[in-house]
């Protein structure tokens, strides 16, 4: 081989390996239970709570996961319904550190038992959280505002071998 021949093969070589110790190989997919808890608080005392689980993979190509629980209420003249109850969706989970990550939203509705016509109780959370495993953790909060209750989501995300 000449020379004019040896450096451009040996460049071309030196590049595909460097190319290959950089590439990264794909972290195996990992999974997890979610324990989510939705309480009604009134001065640091848990009036009421739901609980929902649900089993999520760390695998880039996974569909969002989801929990849909709830009952139809009639509105109007009896032809309409509204749904009302819980609805948990979960995309993007990617485990850092010892912590989950993922994009959480989350509705809880409800009618209140009071109520003679429709009124619906409605609450929406949606954002990023990051929750240290195997640790409750309250991830959304929010006040009632007809009364001195609290809204809260608790999640616990448990490794499964």
């Amino acid at each position: 081989m000449s020379n004019k021949q040896y450096w451009p093969a040996l460049l071309l070589g030196v590049t595909l390996l460097a190319g290959s110790c950089l590439a990264q190989t794909p972290e195996p997919s990992k999974f997890y239970k979610l324990d989510f808890v939705v309480k009604e608080v009134e001065a640091n005392k848990v009036l009421n709570s739901r609980a929902y689980s649900m089993t999520v993979s760390t695998e880039k190509t996974s569909p969002p996961d989801s929990i849909r629980a709830g009952s139809k209420v009639p509105s109007g003249n009896g032809s309409n319904y509204i749904e009302v109850g819980v609805n948990i969706d979960c995309r993007a989970i990617r485990e850092v550190d010892n912590e989950l990550t993922m994009l959480l939203t989350v509705e809880v509705s409800s009618v209140p038992p009071e109520s003679s016509n429709p009124v619906i109780r409605q609450n929406k959370w949606s954002s990023s959280v990051s929750v240290m495993v195997k640790k409750p953790t309250v991830v959304f909060s929010s006040d009632d505002l007809t009364s001195k209750h609290q809204l809260q989501l608790e999640l616990t995300a448990t490794p499964i071998k």
